[in-house]
């Protein structure tokens, strides 16, 4: 606490700058896991970082910022709440992926009707993970307090990070052509997007979300709607040194239709080969309670494909070969074809 540093005025409206203190000073050793040093240095006006473009001839810096969605609500029902800022951290850095940049940094912003130091610094300790996973620096973030406008047990999350990458090296899709092969890296499950609709078909705000669930091997679906997004970060970058990527969609809000076209250049669409993919259990379940054509599933959900890559047909051994290596059971859903958009046969 700073010294001479409390207004009871303040606190009777509603704000403990106390309480923001406190978190602030539980959330340090989380932060200082993401930090090269091991400090974490935390609690001043700006975030710095010192950039290192080192064997790059034009650095190019690449920005992404997104929030988590009503998957928050989940994590609010179950109690849970320090794996939600992995999925922050995960909706940022890997759309900057797909550009072919590496994250070299990240801020949250958490706003809350009520400060409680504990479930804040939860909170952080999830955006901390997410960061180490992703290899980038948590520099610096925001919490504010916001009563009479937000519920005292409610929050909100969002990010932003910014990546590197030489500008030779851009994923453009301009080299992609007919024939071109689509690998898909396995999502960890509903990931961040849908919840909206999973919420409604689950009615979440009633069921017992730690009940054990057979489709899903038992495990809850407190559980499984709350396992965190995937990071794709270390793979592909180990990806990209080896082999050209033409393309690259993070699986995202919208599904299949609308993510994967955004990596293809136009005069192209992508084929898949529905029986390829590797559903995970609680899509069917979704789709089971809700009664939801596969049309809207693959148009709402990353149906297993958490991130998907475009590389030559010569290319595909190595592709796999390093996603492997790298703890990602990545495989071969379709090619690119003459014509636009996706089709799945």
């Amino acid at each position: 606490m700073h010294k001479g540093s409390y207004s009871d005025s303040y606190k009777k409206a509603g704000v403990d700058i106390t309480a923001g203190y406190k978190a602030v000073e539980l959330m340090k050793a989380h932060v200082a896991r993401t930090m090269p040093d091991g400090k974490a240095d935390i609690g001043g006006f700006g975030g710095l970082f010192a950039l290192d473009a080192e064997g790059m001839r034009e650095p190019v810096l690449v920005s992404g910022t997104d929030g988590v969605g009503t998957k928050l609500r989940v994590a609010q029902l179950v109690g849970k709440h320090d794996t939600i800022g992995i999925d922050c951290v995960a909706m940022c850095v890997n759309d900057v992926l797909c550009c072919g940049a590496k994250p070299l940094f990240f801020l949250d912003y958490i706003a809350c009707g009520r400060i409680v130091p504990e479930k804040i610094a939860d909170i952080v300790a999830g955006v901390a993970e997410g960061c180490v996973r992703a290899g980038c620096a948590l520099v610096g973030g925001e919490t504010a307090e916001h009563p009479g406008t937000m519920a005292d047990d409610d929050y909100d999350l969002a990010g932003f990070t910014v990546g590197i990458v030489d500008k030779a090296r851009i994923i453009d899709n301009s080299l992609m052509d007919e024939g071109d092969v689509m690998i898909a890296l396995p999502s960890t499950g509903v990931h961040s997007n849908g919840y909206s609709l999973v919420r409604k078909v689950f009615d979440v705000e009633r069921r017992d979300l730690s009940a054990p669930v057979a489709e899903l091997g038992g495990m809850s679906l407190g559980e499984a709607l709350l396992t965190p997004t995937a990071i794709y970060v270390k793979p592909m970058l180990a990806l990209m040194k080896r082999v050209r990527c033409l393309g690259a969609s993070h699986i995202t809000g919208g599904g299949f239709y609308e993510n994967m076209p955004r990596s293809i250049r136009q005069g192209l669409g992508v084929k898949i080969k529905r029986e390829n993919l590797k559903v995970p259990p609680i899509f069917s379940l979704i789709q089971k309670e809700g009664d939801i054509s596969e049309h809207d599933m693959f148009n709402t959900f990353n149906m297993g494909v958490g991130m998907s890559v475009i590389v030559s047909e010569e290319d595909v051994p190595a592709a796999l070969e390093t996603l492997r290596e790298h703890g990602v059971d990545a495989y071969v859903i379709g090619e690119l074809v003459k014509g636009e958009g996706v089709t799945l046969c």
